[in-house]
């Protein structure tokens, strides 16, 4: 189970007062505490500019995916057959492909490497790698927090590495509670849209807040299967 760090000092204000791009706030800092409950409130950290003040979001419409409504096309599919899926084993290294400078739009820096290495000590920052010839090509990481997965960012070296680690993400939390859970993506964009991923107003997400984080964490994050390859869907 994961370890409950401090609890943070900060009051973060209703997310009603977010403006029209969802920053909430600016300022506070990166403490697990700090994050973890924004994250409980609907809110998540990002530096408002490259190495600028951290700003807190809370997006009005928010991006969401729905396991049951993922969508993988017959070509991913096929291309899931060549990888091998892993949760945990490269942590560190799925942050640094994501935070990739050569990539455009970049914006994990240095402070949000080391608060998700930290949540990843305790237990709630988590990775999903996709493998190939056992060298990692692509991923993603994000915070699970009950039935809910906060995916940051995802990253990937050869053709559809990154997209074979959704589905891979999807596979695993797919369990019982499969149809109470919920990949929280922040902004819904074309790209992601052909996975499955849909839009909710921000009432309505949170709204649906504490029954998610109710929900029973996922085995998949149970550190027993850490290094047993996760099986692509049917």
């Amino acid at each position: 189970m994961p370890i409950e760090p401090p609890t943070t000092p900060w009051q973060f204000p209703p997310v009603d007062v977010a403006d029209s791009h969802g920053l909430v706030a600016i300022g506070a800092d990166g403490e697990p505490g700090t994050i973890l409950a924004a994250y409980r409130r609907g809110i998540f950290p990002m530096p408002v500019e490259a190495e600028g003040e951290l700003g807190w979001w809370s997006p009005d419409p928010r991006g969401v995916l729905h396991l049951q409504n993922f969508h993988i096309s017959r070509s991913l599919r096929r291309s899931m057959r060549r990888f091998e899926f892993r949760v945990d084993t490269a942590f560190d290294d799925v942050v640094a492909g994501c935070a990739d400078t050569n990539r455009p739009h970049g914006w994990i820096d240095h402070r949000i490497r080391s608060a998700y290495r930290e949540l990843h000590d305790l237990g709630w920052a988590h990775s999903i790698e996709t493998w190939l010839d056992d060298k990692l090509v692509g991923g993603l990481y994000g915070l699970a927090i009950g039935g809910l997965f906060a995916a940051e960012s995802k990253f990937r070296r050869v053709t559809d590495a990154s997209k074979a680690a959704v589905a891979a993400l999807i596979a695993g939390l797919s369990d019982e509670h499969g149809e109470r859970r919920l990949v929280d993506v922040q902004w819904r964009t074309d790209h992601l849209a052909t996975l499955g991923v849909s839009e909710i107003t921000r009432p309505d997400y949170i709204q649906r807040l504490p029954s998610l984080l109710a929900v029973p964490p996922s085995a998949l994050f149970s550190g027993e299967r850490s290094t047993i390859p996760i099986l692509p869907t049917a």
